[in-house]
């Protein structure tokens, strides 16, 4: 048996601690039912909260899989893909886990795909410059609640960020507040439950997708802050099926204008056999 221990940096919940880690929801199931996790050395059963400074232990038979993969380095930049369950930012995130790292963009930590990182201060300020201007083409893959049928083209909205419960609000008019927001959907496979929706950004809100596509009927299979309970038990997701799969560099000058034009493609494993 492998032992792993890991000191809690704020209050939350052992699954979280152990999924931050690297741990499947799964796998975090499995050692709570077998009393393989352990809190300041007292054994638990069930998925408890633990505080700052508390002591997670945890024996398993193997460690976690790395839930990223580096796709391109060269000495300026750096093409990430990583796993759901993963932050960007942040003592667990990507830029601690990837020495010298820089995050110039983010995904949520239960999205997956393709993300650019800095590896110096330079690389920072040219790939923040892309962004701004909305160079980067960033096409993600959703498998959504429903029979959706999106033909190509752009689908317009305000959002509206609701910071006290980290969440955005969607309307089909302007209201005060709101930002306006655009997204082009576009339907790869319709099935009897769920259909794989192709979602490019135009503007890059935050949880854009997520919540654009919950407003148009059709939320995220495993989305537990935008979708439906009942669904997600239904689909048995605890994580969304959302993912980054392509990114072309764009709009970058000076050291990094040799990037540009450059393609990425990672398609996730439950669109295997489906052709994009």
């Amino acid at each position: 048996m492998e032992k792993v221990e890991i000191i809690s940096k704020e209050i939350e919940k052992v699954s979280i601690v152990l999924t931050n880690f690297g741990f499947s929801y799964n796998e975090v199931n499995k050692m709570l039912r077998n009393k393989d996790i352990r809190v300041d050395d007292q054994k638990i059963s069930a998925d408890q909260t633990v505080y700052e400074g508390q002591k997670v232990t945890a024996f398993c038979k193997e460690l976690p899989r790395q839930r990223f993969k580096i796709v391109f380095e060269d000495e300026n930049v750096l093409v990430v893909d990583k796993l759901s369950g993963i932050e960007v930012e942040g003592e667990a995130g990507l830029e601690e886990k990837i020495p010298g790292a820089i995050a110039v963009h983010r995904l949520d930590r239960n999205t997956e795909g393709l993300l650019v990182m800095a590896k110096n201060k330079n690389s920072e300020e040219l790939l923040l410059k892309a962004i701004k201007n909305q160079k980067f083409e960033k096409t993600y893959l959703a498998e959504v609640v429903g029979k959706a049928d999106f033909r190509e083209k752009k689908y317009t909205a305000f959002l509206v960020k609701d910071s006290k419960n980290a969440q955005v609000k969607i309307f089909d008019k302007f209201v005060q507040g709101a930002v306006k927001i655009e997204t082009v959907f576009k339907t790869v496979k319709v099935g009897t439950e769920t259909s794989v929706v192709q979602a490019r950004l135009i503007t890059g809100k935050t949880h854009q997708i997520r919540a654009h596509l919950a407003f148009l009927g059709h939320a995220i299979v495993g989305d537990g802050k935008y979708g439906k309970n009942s669904d997600n038990k239904k689909f048995k997701e605890k994580s969304q099926k959302l993912h980054c799969y392509s990114l072309k560099l764009n709009g970058l000058t000076g050291d990094l204008d040799y990037l540009n034009g450059k393609v990425f493609i990672s398609k996730p494993e439950w669109t295997k056999g489906l052709v994009i």
